[in-house]
């Protein structure tokens, strides 16, 4: 798969067949989508192509307008999404820098500057509320208006239903809020994680007895942030289990920086530099500001102690099915 940071130069631009989202988490709604994209292109003899934005429209308004609060939480990273997008059959991304200049693009600018000029789109596909272009004045007739015009066909999509329930961005940041991982699962239609490398810390982890894997956070709103019983993969043949904070680190940071730190049971290789997945599992509780590190350290060590005797009983349970297998 292709990934380009922004409209491609004049070589790259092969005719396509396209979907435009913002795909946070790339959940089972979104994987419908792209396999009509996918159906699309294919019949077309067109690359499938996606159209994304860096930041989420929503982030860049609230912090526009000095309130952080009102942006989604974060499902994905980059790097995951555009994971979860080559999985899905994806031959290219365009990610699209959201900032002040494409915000104020007219939706008749948007359509011919982007769509047609930038991106020789043949075929389009958007959710059936999809706006665009300067204060979202764009609408549905207006690119299927357009598409007579330039040639290109628009289809829409309806959002997916799962027993009555929408399957939508939001609804998986509601269950992983909730820390309900199994609803989240059902939703995503894959366990929960997050992937990144490990990078070198403050090593305090160290000097308290649990050293930690520490992965960088690029946004600062995180649809899960508290203490999780996690599984790690990526270090071992085998997913290894323990614990792990995301959050700000309030009693040892005020910087606000958001990390997501895991410590790993009996585990003592090099990690520095690895790629890693925390599949998140069970939330333990949120994360609070101690009064000293002692203090800290003493909450750690019930936080350990919960998630071993978890893996201890999930242990437990699976032989006790193997025996009566």
């Amino acid at each position: 798969m292709k990934v380009f940071r922004g409209l491609p130069n004049a070589a790259a631009r092969a005719p396509c067949a396209l979907a435009i989202g913002n795909f946070d988490g790339v959940h089972l709604g979104h994987q419908v989508l792209l396999s009509r994209l996918r159906d699309a292109a294919s019949r077309l003899k067109l690359d499938a192509a996606v159209m994304t934005f860096e930041p989420h429209p929503r982030a860049f308004f609230a912090q526009m307008h000095g309130d952080i609060s009102k942006a989604p939480t974060r499902i994905a990273n980059l790097r995951d999404n555009l994971n979860s997008l080559t999985n899905a059959g994806v031959d290219r991304v365009i990610v699209e820098h959201f900032n002040a200049h494409f915000a104020s693009l007219s939706p008749q600018d948007f359509i011919q500057k982007v769509l047609v000029e930038g991106l020789h789109m043949k075929w389009l596909l958007v959710g059936d509320d999809f706006r665009y272009g300067a204060k979202r004045a764009g609408d549905i007739d207006m690119l299927i208006a357009a598409g007579k015009h330039s040639g290109f066909e628009v289809e829409t999509v309806a959002a997916v239903q799962d027993k009555g329930t929408r399957i939508s961005s939001s609804t998986v940041r509601a269950a992983l809020a909730a820390g309900d991982f199994i609803e989240a699962k059902n939703l995503l239609g894959r366990h929960y994680f997050i992937s990144g490398h490990v990078v070198h810390g403050q090593k305090l982890g160290r000097t308290l007895g649990f050293p930690t894997l520490n992965l960088r956070v690029a946004h600062h709103r995180p649809a899960v942030q508290g203490i999780f019983i996690v599984q790690v993969h990526g270090l071992t043949d085998q997913p290894l289990p323990g614990i792990a904070s995301i959050g700000v680190r309030p009693t040892v940071d005020d910087s606000g920086r958001v990390l997501l730190e895991t410590h790993v049971f009996d585990y003592s290789g090099d990690a520095y530099g690895k790629v890693v997945q925390i599949e998140f599992l069970e939330k333990i509780r949120e994360e609070e500001k101690y009064v000293d590190l002692p203090t800290l350290t003493a909450a750690i060590e019930r936080d350990a102690l919960q998630a071993r005797a978890y893996f201890s009983q999930r242990s437990i349970s699976t032989n006790s099915a193997t025996d009566r297998i």
